[in-house]
């Protein structure tokens, strides 16, 4: 199931979500004890005395996300509780709103589409943002700065066939597509194939000439093996996916800005911001710093390479000088 699919099936169960916090996991948790030191976040500890919790959902960037922000807060003198992991996205929504949570990143199309119940997302990446900050306030939330990490889909080749037809962007697919009909072949996901924000608005919005024998709907994992081989020519990717730099794929750009925006973003308990104001200071210059290529690079470590999501999200903290070990 894609990291949308959850979240989007989950809005089905918005009625529910009076029991959605203590049917989650959310009253498990440990104690983060990372040997950290405030780098160039968190000098004069001034989340000290904070007794913060952290969540995310339970798919690879999610648990970097999570790790990351509760570093965060331990470098700035926090003692903070982990409850990252917790299975699709309306219960850890849920319990930052109800203040079970303290904060946890979360995308801006996600907000806007799924539990605020928009169908139209809005183009402009900053104006998403704002939508959504905006709406969020009358529900307890605290939209923070968004990262240029925009989680969306996309169609990506490998290289030998980007050399091979040159294409670069939606566009190109496009005009392929009606210059040489048999070479764009495409390999998606069933509910790509028949949402009007994946597929059918994708063709529509390009003028994309696709027959349905060029078209092979297939499980998320697969598509990205095959593009990688080659058997088909285009592949229905998530843009942060850490595949698309292990197996060196070229994605196209979506020029038209015709998929949804989902970008990554701090949403935090507005009580518990009013109380500790200094989360956004800590937050803001790592979010400024979270790109899709970190995220490829991050998510591969854990996904192709074993690595453990904490240790990761520890490692490129102080990587990036955000802390120091203890």
């Amino acid at each position: 199931m894609s990291r949308r699919t959850c979240p989007r099936l989950a809005g089905a169960l918005v009625l529910a979500s009076g029991v959605l916090t203590s049917g989650c996991g959310l009253t498990s948790g440990s104690p983060m004890a990372d040997d950290v030191e405030p780098g160039s976040i968190g000098r004069g500890e001034p989340l000290k005395g904070a007794d913060l919790t952290v969540t995310s959902k339970s798919f690879t960037e999610q648990l970097i996300l999570g790790a990351i922000m509760g570093i965060a807060f331990e470098a700035a003198g926090a003692d903070v509780l982990d409850r990252t992991g917790i299975q699709g996205s309306i219960g850890a929504r849920e319990a930052v709103k109800g203040g079970d949570v303290d904060g946890m990143y979360e995308y801006t199309g996600t907000a806007w589409i799924t539990y605020l119940g928009n169908s139209d997302p809005i183009a402009d990446p900053l104006r998403q943002w704002r939508a959504v900050r905006d709406a969020d306030l009358r529900n307890g939330l605290t939209w923070l700065a968004p990262a240029s990490l925009n989680n969306t889909y996309a169609l990506a080749m490998n290289q030998a066939n980007q050399k091979k037809y040159g294409t670069k962007t939606l566009s190109d697919v496009a005009a392929l597509s009606k210059s040489d009909p048999g070479a764009v072949t495409l390999c998606v996901e069933s509910e790509f194939a028949n949402r009007a924000d994946g597929l059918p608005g994708m063709r529509q919005a390009y003028g994309m000439s696709v027959p349905a024998k060029n078209i092979t709907q297939m499980d998320t994992g697969i598509i990205y093996t095959q593009a990688a081989k080659g058997s088909c020519v285009y592949g229905e990717v998530f843009t942060t996916d850490g595949r698309i730099k292990s197996m060196n794929l070229a994605v196209m750009e979506d020029d038209k800005k015709f998929f949804p925006n989902y970008n990554v973003a701090p949403a935090i308990n507005s009580k518990a911001l009013k109380k500790w104001p200094a989360i956004a200071d800590v937050l803001d210059p790592i979010t400024r710093k979270l790109t899709n290529s970190v995220a490829r690079t991050l998510n591969a470590k854990v996904d192709v390479d074993g690595e453990d999501p904490h240790q990761v999200a520890l490692d490129w903290m102080e990587a990036e000088g955000f802390v120091k070990e203890g």
